[in-house]
């Protein structure tokens, strides 16, 4: 959790700099959000764009090159992920990559949802665990706050810190254990509403890859649900909807195991938001999503 305060501080012109110096391009930049480390969407004088990703200062040479594996394993196998353009470089103590640019908005920002897009992010998830069956990286098999599978351990530290009662005994009530083990894989992890890119009815990228763990496989759909249901009438339906696209290309596990992983990660997250924004008040990007997290944790327990 020490992350936050080891966050690159870069501003636009060092970004500008940072691009001519490092890769030989003359560009405009634009920061664009992160959690705890800094992306700069680069575009040059032919409307070429790339994205500059400058990793946080505590994040390790090995984890970035299991990153760039890890994409150029994918870029073999499907369409819809970044690839790599260079390999790790540094500045000024941190680590940093180019990365290709991919087209679309955060699923965020599209509303509504329609039935098409949704199957489609499921199919696209599939299509993604199916291609990581084969891949793996002894820098991704590590103790991550965002695993998933360190669900329990996340709300018994950090429940205690959210100020609403009721929120805080729902949050506390989403701790449970497995009675059956579950098939693990690289996952990416983080498959967000603000990491998935869409256009129209179809899902054009994946990004962020920094929260790669060898986990359960299952937890990528799960986490994908989680952020799917928010604000939705009928979440349940929303999710119906990805998982029917999912099963094109992946078995599901057991539908109640998969709905406690998705209340799972919505608890992990408000914990995980309420630590944060002690340490980083003034970063608003810690906040997205939480009040429809919690709505969403009350509304439907």
């Amino acid at each position: 959790m020490q992350l936050l305060q080891n966050t690159p501080a870069f501003d636009v012109e060092s970004a500008i700099a940072t691009a001519q110096e490092h890769f030989g391009l003359y560009v405009s930049a634009r920061e664009l959000p992160s959690e705890r480390d800094q992306n700069f969407l680069l575009t040059d004088a032919s409307g070429g764009r790339f994205v500059l990703k400058i990793a946080n200062a505590l994040e390790s040479r090995e984890l970035l090159e299991a990153q760039n594996a890890m994409l150029s394993h994918l870029a073999n196998k499907i369409s819809f992920c970044p690839r790599v353009v260079s390999d790790v470089k540094v500045k000024s103590n941190h680590f940093m990559r180019l990365m290709t640019y991919l087209p679309g908005v955060p699923l965020a920002e599209v509303n509504p949802h329609s039935p098409e897009l949704l199957r489609d992010l499921g199919r696209k998830l599939g299509q993604l665990d199916r291609a990581l069956a084969d891949f793996d990286h002894p820098a991704v098999h590590r103790d991550f706050h965002w695993d998933l599978a360190n669900g329990n351990r996340v709300i018994s530290e950090y429940g205690q810190l959210i100020e609403d009662t009721d929120l805080r005994e729902t949050v506390l009530d989403c701790r449970f254990e497995l009675k059956t083990d579950l098939r693990r894989s690289v996952i990416h992890g983080d498959a967000n509403d603000y990491n998935v890119l869409v256009e129209s009815d179809r899902v054009t990228g994946l990004i962020d890859f920094g929260d790669i763990v060898y986990s359960w496989t299952v937890g990528e759909l799960a986490i994908a649900l989680a952020y799917v249901m928010l604000g939705k009438h009928d979440p349940r339906a929303a999710a119906a909807d990805v998982i029917d696209g999912y099963t094109e290309e992946c078995e599901v596990v057991d539908q109640d195991v998969l709905w406690k992983l998705v209340r799972l990660r919505l608890a992990m997250s408000v914990c995980i938001a309420a630590h944060q924004q002690r340490q980083r008040p003034e970063n608003e990007y810690l906040r997205i999503s939480q009040r429809a997290i919690a709505d969403a944790l009350l509304k439907h327990e």
